[in-house]
């Protein structure tokens, strides 16, 4: 997910406005996405958005506006709506807010214009080809890669192994370049040929799975022209370029507060490997909200949405119109994300992890999903561990049945009284031995985010219902992206990385993981609340090396263990990677769990959705 966009890994509101979203991006700065969130160092210095800093008229790497079309005729054009929510200003991939489709975060970066090695496909946890033909693993610390032949960029240029290599080694000066800890675990890549990489993983901190999201994430740019962008000594993300050169099958020709446009390339490299894309053009109208999309979609003025539409079955059950999801049935959606209820445990008295469980156990979590998830989540589990898709294979049922938590009110109120010593005061909240009364407390998180402030509504009031105060506070969103990171917060609902190559992983990075976090005051891009226990890491190394699944496996659930044993957060609900939706009123053939020809995502492999699709007529 990337700024400037809507996504279920950033920004899960419901109806937050375009304008506070915007606004939001303006001040949060270049550390918000998970995408971003997994790839970041901790204490890196935050970049600064384009949009907020556009590089001055003059200077070397700033490039003309592109040309426009304006005919698009509706049997050759596909739109799409939910990735774009205000005037695009530049479609550079490294920086955060860019243009749809340049961007993309790590969980589901789009390949219409620039394109990866690979894509992510999110139903089955594995990478498929790009750019690159294959990968090969000739020992846990190499991996080979071998591009397609015949790639070129978009002028006519070929796009080689050099391309490959001179982007990812960006990294290397450029720290503030999304992917800046690729070298933590790699120690080379080389080109062996033209079409030939090789990779040598870090030894000391083997981490495949990490690896193998960057190569499913990161953008591969020309050398020819970021050559000399590199070394004019402006930041990577500062540079505005609104004529990217890629090489995927579609090309920008034209853009305007109202829309971003897209036409094939019908000299793309990949047409023999791949075949052609139906559409021959992608619009992506620019809406003043939800409810002007979604009405879009409702009149099949729009093809395929990533927006959340509330009660979308009512559109095919009642009005009995050609839209679908990816599933006809709750929970509609492939979960690919865990928003967490963040407890800060420095803070007493939540620095008890008896009182955190307690919390656990009397949050009503079907009501977060029927309520603030209009049926699109099924009831959360207290695993970091989503119980489907991609993650399947790692999700342990009796692991959760024997050592975590559920909706038990009861169970809540017993570990008050029996566990804690807590007695109940006249106004039915509990006081603990020392006397500290269990409230008022403080949960937050962003203003307009409709989703998450119902979850936290209903979880205020299923503590008050056990006997512990909790109060809402839903302040702007650029408030909570510098509380959060500090570590200055009570509760709080927050993201963390979503389902990719290198998850549960990474979740568990995210939630447990000390190293390398900096103190309370100084910003972290993961572990925001401190957690802090000696047998995460070498767990967690473990895991990221492991090659046996079954290993992994019980590596996972060991954390799981410790994770809920200690809860310093809450999983409240599962979401997309993106929402999916579909209105066949022109173009027909989506993919959906009776059709599964491409996964429900259009980020990642998620591109093969466009050689799927027909025409209606």
């Amino acid at each position: 997910m990337q700024y400037g966009q809507r996504g279920t890994n950033y920004s899960p509101g419901i109806s937050l406005t375009r304008r506070r979203f915007v606004a939001s991006l303006l001040a949060v700065g270049a550390a918000a996405t998970s995408g971003l969130l997994a790839s970041c160092r901790q204490g890196s210095p935050t970049t600064t958005p384009a949009a907020t800093a556009p590089s001055t008229a003059g200077s070397p790497t700033v490039v003309a506006t592109t040309g426009t079309v304006s005919e698009f005729p509706r049997n050759e054009t596909l739109f799409v709506a939910g990735f774009q929510w205000g005037p695009p200003t530049t479609f550079n991939p490294m920086t955060p807010g860019t243009g749809w489709p340049a961007g993309g975060g790590f969980n589901t970066p789009f390949a219409h214009i620039y394109e990866m090695l690979f894509g992510f496909n999110l139903l089955s946890g594995q990478l498929e080809p790009l750019l690159a033909e294959k990968l090969e693993q000739p020992d846990a610390a190499t991996m080979v890669i071998t591009l397609h032949q015949g790639t070129k960029w978009q002028d006519g240029k070929p796009l080689t192994a050099d391309d490959v290599v001179f982007t990812f080694e960006l990294a290397k000066d450029h720290p503030e370049v999304p992917y800046n800890t690729f070298f933590d675990y790699v120690s080379s890549m080389s080109k062996v040929d033209d079409r030939t990489i090789r990779i040598v993983l870090n030894k000391e901190q083997l981490n495949p799975g990490f690896v193998k999201m960057m190569l499913s994430a990161v953008k591969i740019l020309p050398k020819h022209i970021w050559e000399a962008r590199a070394k004019s000594g402006q930041k990577l993300t500062e540079i505005v370029d609104t004529e990217p050169v890629g090489s995927g099958p579609y090309k920008l020709v034209g853009f305007s507060p109202e829309r971003v446009a897209l036409q094939r390339d019908d000299n793309y490299w990949g047409s023999k490997v791949f075949g052609t894309p139906a559409p021959k053009y992608i619009v992506h109208p620019i809406f003043k909200s939800n409810d002007e999309g979604n009405l879009a979609l409702e009149q099949g003025r729009v093809d395929i949405s990533q927006q959340f539409v509330p009660k979308i079955w009512e559109m095919w059950e009642q009005k009995r119109l050609p839209v679908g999801t990816w599933f006809k049935q709750p929970p509609y959606h492939v979960p690919g994300s865990i928003p967490l209820l963040f407890i800060n445990i420095n803070k007493k008295p939540w620095d008890n992890p008896t009182l955190r469980r307690a919390l656990a156990h009397a949050i009503n979590y079907k009501q977060i999903a029927e309520l603030a998830m209009s049926r699109y989540s099924i009831v959360a589990n207290s695993s970091l561990i989503i119980p489907d898709g991609a993650e399947k294979k790692f999700f342990d049922q009796n692991n959760v049945q024997q050592n975590g938590w559920k909706y038990d009110p009861q169970r809540a109120v017993q570990i008050l009284e029996k566990e804690l010593g807590a007695k109940k005061g006249g106004d039915g909240i509990y006081v603990l031995p020392d006397g500290t009364r269990l409230g008022p407390f403080k949960v937050e998180c962003p203003y307009g985010w409709t989703d998450w402030q119902t979850a936290l509504e209903l979880v205020a009031q299923s503590a008050k219902d056990v006997g512990i105060e909790i109060n809402t506070e839903f302040p702007d969103a650029p408030v909570l992206f510098t509380r959060i990171p500090n570590g200055d917060f009570e509760l709080a609902l927050w993201f963390v990385s979503g389902v990719s190559a290198a998850s549960p992983w990474i979740r568990f990075r995210d939630v447990l993981d000390s190293r390398g976090v900096p103190p309370i005051g100084q910003q972290a891009f993961w572990n925001y609340n401190r957690y802090t226990n000696p047998a995460v890491a070498d767990l967690l190394d473990k895991a990221a090396a492991s090659q046996n699944e079954t290993e992994q496996k019980e590596l996972f659930a060991e954390l799981d263990r410790i994770f809920m044993k200690d809860a310093p957060a809450i999983p409240l609900m599962y979401r997309p990677l993106e929402f999916y939706e579909y209105n066949e009123s022109t173009w027909t053939g989506f993919p959906n769990a009776d059709n599964p020809v491409a996964p429900p995502q259009q980020g990642g492999a998620g591109i093969k959705i466009l050689y799927k699709i027909k025409p209606k007529s």
